[in-house]
């Protein structure tokens, strides 16, 4: 099962708080098979011990340490929210929802970071009209 495919990509979304970003996210993971439903509670636990929002729009919800049993494989979910939802004042546009066996989620936020570290880049998956222009962005940091 390939890690980031375009089943796991969510265009247009709007969503009205942090808690139905977060559960939103967990969802695609757990509706594609990466997840138990479990991994859903412990990504907003990791919310409550520090903020997943990362800056330019993004935010990376995924579950604390003790979650990785409910981890059945290695996964990316994207949520595009062009209006924006708040997480504690800082607006959210791109919601990447992490899963990750072992330690192969490093080389995931990794590969994320870079892509993410620039704001016209994240701009640009905001504003995608398509799935695969998504996927695009992330095909150029392999």
């Amino acid at each position: 099962m390939a890690i980031l495919s375009a089943e796991n990509i969510v265009l247009n979304q709007q969503l009205g708080s942090k808690e139905e970003a977060i559960r939103a996210t967990g969802q695609v993971l757990v509706d594609r098979g990466y997840v138990e439903p479990a991994y859903i509670e412990k990504m907003l636990e990791r919310e409550q011990l520090t903020t997943t929002y990362m800056g330019n729009f993004v935010a990376i919800p995924h579950g604390t340490e003790d979650a990785k049993s409910a981890v059945k494989e290695s996964g990316i979910a994207i949520i595009q929210v062009p209006n924006g939802v708040s997480f504690d004042g800082n607006e959210v546009k791109l919601l990447i929802g992490i899963a990750g066996k072992g330690d192969e989620h490093l080389e995931i936020l990794s590969q994320i970071a870079i892509v993410c570290s620039e704001e016209d880049n994240v701009l640009q998956i905001v504003n995608a009209s398509s799935k695969e222009e998504i996927l695009a962005m992330f095909d150029e940091v392999n």
